[in-house]
């Protein structure tokens, strides 16, 4: 759903970021948190994920993956905020299984990720990053699961900076809904670009931005609608094409600042 306002903001996309043990750099093994708090994150039980203590309960589950993930973006996003003279507010990610209440509305599964900037939460099927390997072709690989949180981000870091709005809800190739997605893309680039500083990443290899790249391209609406109704109509598209997607990612991780992101002016 790639609105603005009431409705919900999804469609993550997926790529590759590979998370290292925090025990690995050296810190204290007892610590996965870092500088934000665990409970950021809700588990599909609606309870905490308070069993998420390590990084190699990260290696080993994907819902302490995504607290992992969380705490790094969350972290790099208040030091960045901080760095303008400006306040970060964390959101929370709710992990969920087949549907959820938001405050956008109820969802299902069928919605993919999304972020709801009615109550500032971000949402995640853990399913969704099967479909998208299954049904979509993407590679993924074991870690996937950042880059898409790491969008999902991205629209809340719009909505703090007032992009969001009551926009239109027009759609096509170069429509608002397609470029506040990809500024989403890009944002989720510039945070891996930075993800190293935050104490969870190792430092990206190109074979590492070449699967992002791919996955990437996997769910670009044209790529999308070829696999699905197998024909292409630029159109309808909410998230941006493949080149799109690629192309916007790779300048938020090149150029590493939010400036880089400017798709609201951009010519597409």
């Amino acid at each position: 759903m790639g609105g603005t306002g009431g409705l919900a903001l999804g469609g993550g996309g997926i790529g590759v970021i590979l998370l290292l043990a925090y025990v690995l750099l050296g810190g204290d093994p007892s610590i996965l948190g870092g500088g934000t708090d665990p409970g950021f994150v809700t588990g599909p039980s609606g309870t905490q994920l308070t069993t998420c203590q390590t990084g190699e309960d990260a290696n080993q589950r994907q819902d302490c993956r995504i607290v992992g993930f969380v705490n790094s973006i969350q972290d790099y996003w208040n030091d960045a905020f901080t760095q303008a003279g400006e306040s970060y507010q964390p959101a929370e990610t709710v992990l969920y299984d087949g549907s959820v209440n938001t405050g956008c509305g109820a969802a299902s599964s069928a919605v993919g990720p999304f972020y709801c900037p009615l109550d500032t939460h971000v949402y995640l099927d853990l399913g969704f990053y099967n479909e998208l390997q299954q049904r979509f072709g993407a590679e993924g690989g074991p870690l996937a699961e950042g880059y898409v949180v790491a969008h999902e981000y991205g629209h809340h870091i719009e909505n703090l900076l007032g992009v969001l709005g009551n926009g239109s809800q027009d759609v096509g190739a170069e429509s608002r809904a397609v470029r506040i997605e990809l500024m989403a893309d890009c944002l989720a680039g510039v945070w891996a670009r930075n993800a190293e500083s935050t104490g969870f990443l190792r430092q990206l290899t190109q074979d590492d931005i070449g699967q992002a790249l791919d996955a990437a391209a996997a769910v670009g609406d044209d790529r999308i609608q070829e696999r699905v109704q197998g024909q292409v109509t630029p159109e309808t598209w909410t998230h941006g094409s493949s080149e799109q997607r690629q192309e916007w990612f790779t300048n938020g991780f090149e150029g590493g600042r939010v400036s880089d992101c400017d798709t609201l002016q951009a010519d597409l």
